[in-house]
């Protein structure tokens, strides 16, 4: 039964490692990178001057992405976000 149990364990992992949940860089972007003074790296991605995905490596902590969906260059907000919530996407594991 242990077995069976980490064999499961394992095999989640495995499927959770093969998953990149971080959204594809826009076609033509131009980046700009900067360290803010707590050492997180911000890096924005516009098209043609337009703002169209904030990518932020906190000092500590996972990388998390702030898209602008419709490409007014705001940052949107979901359909599925609850009470003006702004979306954030994690990627949650990679190698």
């Amino acid at each position: 039964m242990r077995q069976a149990v980490l064999l499961a364990t394992a095999l989640a992992l495995a499927a959770c490692a093969s998953m990149d949940t971080a959204p594809p860089v826009p076609a033509g972007a131009v980046e700009a990178s900067h360290t803010e003074a707590n050492g997180d790296v911000v890096s924005e991605y516009r098209v043609q001057g337009q703002l169209r995905m904030v990518r932020v490596q906190p000092k500590n902590g996972p990388v998390y992405y702030l898209m602008d969906t419709n490409g007014d260059g705001r940052l949107d907000k979901s359909s599925r976000d609850r009470n003006g919530v702004s979306p954030v996407y994690y990627k949650i594991y990679g190698w």
